[in-house]
């Protein structure tokens, strides 16, 4: 049960103990020391003056400077209640997001910092340290859209939808902690909500498909059970022409944190200002669909390393 005190009923609680006497005053300095160490915790905890130094613009993105932050880029995720829930790092460093401009001038960095001693930080990105070639054990998977899916022989594209994190809210207090679907938490990870972008989408909106993270074997390579995530969260035609389709996902397991095709990239160029890691890599190809439309048979194909020309 928590204890919730006004202003009214601290002062009528000062009053009383002043006026029983020495044996009040005595209790006074008491309630004064009691005070004085409630409040440092709550002014503590109040919102920081953020550091316009920290916040960079970079296009029409925003560079986060030396923050912490949460990667997602590799994280999996449990949908409920039209929310995915999201498994993701604690990371200090540069990061880099959409502004999301709300308010006073405020912003994603300026939200932020402000979760410094607040009990959140922000969902933004940073290149995968995981995803880096030859030695990372994640990679980047491209599910093909309408324009690529005939890359490689393949007959259909992905048709899956998938978590979208960046801007996401994660909350601090989950960090070492259990969380409904998922095993105990690291002391560097925490969960994040993130909203769900489905198949239902205009396809002409990302015709090169989306990417997500998923494991790399450095001897064996692509894995090709991870393009099964291609087709996660799949919502039927007639599910996408109702109201809210999203509504259709439920609770689900192993939603993958996907984005636009080449959207890594293009962050990744603006961070690093050109300098970007290779980076291991993976194409997905249907190679057969079910009458349904959702693809029947997945093949992997190894692109790594995948080497981002940021002069185009």
């Amino acid at each position: 049960m928590g204890i919730y005190l006004t202003d009214k009923s601290i002062s009528n609680w000062i009053l009383k103990t002043i006026d029983e006497g020495a044996d009040g005053a005595m209790r006074m300095k008491t309630i004064l020391f009691i005070f004085a160490g409630l409040l440092m915790p709550v002014l503590g905890g109040a919102a920081f003056a953020a550091n316009p130094d920290k916040c960079e613009p970079a296009g029409d993105f925003l560079i986060l400077r030396d923050q912490q932050y949460a990667l997602c880029a590799n994280a999996t995720c449990l949908t409920m209640n039209q929310v995915a829930y999201c498994e993701c790092d604690l990371l200090r460093g540069n990061s880099i997001s959409l502004p999301f401009d709300f308010g006073d001038g405020e912003n994603v960095c300026t939200v932020n910092q402000d979760g410094r001693g607040n009990g959140y930080r922000v969902s933004t990105y940073s290149v995968p340290k995981r995803s880096e070639f030859l030695d990372g054990d994640y990679a980047l998977y491209t599910c093909p859209g309408e324009l690529n899916k005939g890359k490689y022989g393949g007959v259909a594209a992905a048709s899956g939808s998938y978590a979208q994190c960046d801007g996401g809210l994660c909350f601090t207090s989950t960090r070492g902690r259990n969380f409904p679907g998922f095993e105990k938490l690291g002391k560097k990870e925490l969960m994040c909500s993130c909203p769900i972008t489905t198949n239902c989408e205009n396809s002409d909106a990302s015709p090169g498909g989306h990417q997500i993270g998923s494991p790399y074997d450095s001897v064996t390579g692509c894995d090709p059970n991870a393009c099964l995530k291609c087709d996660a969260a799949r919502l039927t035609d007639a599910q996408c022409q109702t109201s809210n389709p999203a509504s259709f996902i439920g609770v689900q397991e192993n939603v993958p944190v996907g984005s636009s095709a080449g959207t890594p990239a293009m962050l990744s160029c603006l961070l690093l200002d050109g300098a970007v890691p290779q980076l291991n890599s993976c194409f997905c190809s249907c190679d057969e669909v079910n009458e349904d439309g959702s693809c029947a048979e997945w093949s992997v194909h190894d692109e790594s390393p995948l080497v981002i020309d940021c002069a185009l």
